[in-house]
This record gives C-alpha cells, sequence and structure tokens, in this order.
C-alpha cells in the first residue's frame, strides 16, 4: 500500500505539472517553424531580433471554453492534491480518499473535454483562411492528450485507496 501511496503521489505531481505546460506554454498548433498558436497567443519568430512576438488570439467562445476548462482542469488537480495531503494526515485509520479521486476524475473529464473541443473545432477556433492542412498538432496538445488517462486513472486508484495507518 505504500507503494501505491508514493506512486499515486509522483503521477499526480508529474500529471499536475504536464498541465501546468500544457496550459501555459506556446505550442496548441504550429503553422510553421515561425509561426504557433495556443490557447492564449498567436506568436510569430522575429528573426532579426531573435525573439517571439506575440499577440492575443481571438476571441472565439470555442478558444473562451478550452481556456477555461483547462484552467479548471488545473484548479481540480491542484485541489485533489491539497485535500489529498490533509486527508494523509487528518483522516482516520481505514479511511478512502473518495473527495481527492472525485476531484481527480473532474480534472480528467474536463481536461478530456478541452482536448476534444480543440480537437474537433479548430476551424472555427483559428477563424483563419489558411488551410489547416499546412498546419500540425503541438507538443502541448499532445501533453493535455496524455494527461486524461493519467487524471482519470490516478483518479479511480484514489477512491481505491484505504489509508492504511
Amino acid at each position: 500500500m505504500v507503494f501505491l501511496l508514493v506512486f499515486l503521489t509522483v503521477v499526480h505531481l508529474v500529471t499536475l505539472a504536464m498541465l501546468l505546460i500544457a496550459t501555459l506554454e506556446k505550442s496548441w498548433w504550429i503553422w510553421t517553424d515561425s509561426e504557433i498558436t495556443d490557447i492564449w497567443y498567436n506568436c510569430f519568430h522575429d528573426n532579426d531580433t531573435k525573439t517571439w512576438l506575440c499577440a492575443a488570439t481571438s476571441d472565439s467562445d470555442w478558444l473562451q471554453s478550452i481556456q477555461a476548462l483547462m484552467v479548471l482542469s488545473v484548479v481540480f488537480s491542484s485541489i485533489s492534491f491539497l485535500v489529498f495531503l490533509g486527508q494523509l494526515f487528518t483522516m482516520s485509520r481505514g479511511g478512502l480518499f473518495y473527495f481527492t479521486g472525485l476531484c481527480q476524475a473532474f480534472a480528467g473529464f474536463t481536461d478530456f473535454a478541452a482536448c476534444l473541443i480543440f480537437t474537433f473545432h479548430r476551424k472555427e477556433i483559428f477563424n483563419d483562411s489558411r488551410d489547416l492542412n499546412k498546419g500540425r498538432f503541438g507538443y502541448c496538445f499532445i501533453l493535455a492528450w496524455l494527461c486524461v488517462p493519467l487524471l482519470l486513472v490516478s483518479g479511480v486508484l484514489y477512491v481505491h485507496l484505504r489509508k492504511k495507518q
């Protein structure tokens, strides 16, 4: 049981870090090596100054939904970890981590919804005349998808985890 506890804690922290990177970094969609788009900014690489020049993305309802869902996912996962630490030190022996597992599962579902919306509504989100076939998904989008099963599985494992000592 101690191994499961340590494993879940490590998975939770790694998943939380991946969620933060996926939410805050600038690589959800890559048009070219010098032009990328994320859920917050459109960025261009200026070769003269060797810096990224970024402007806010368009105000699409779908994009605002993705932003809200990703932030909610980070919040739910953070709350889940804090509640887990609190329960670990205050819960009586034999107690189950239901609330922690529920928060972690909600984080997985909100991340899943954000990824699905981005996957199926890219054209409406970008509101661009460019061909989407000339772009590709970035690593932040892939990280967000990788977080979905990790969050859901850890949520289920938290529900089954019982405090022994």
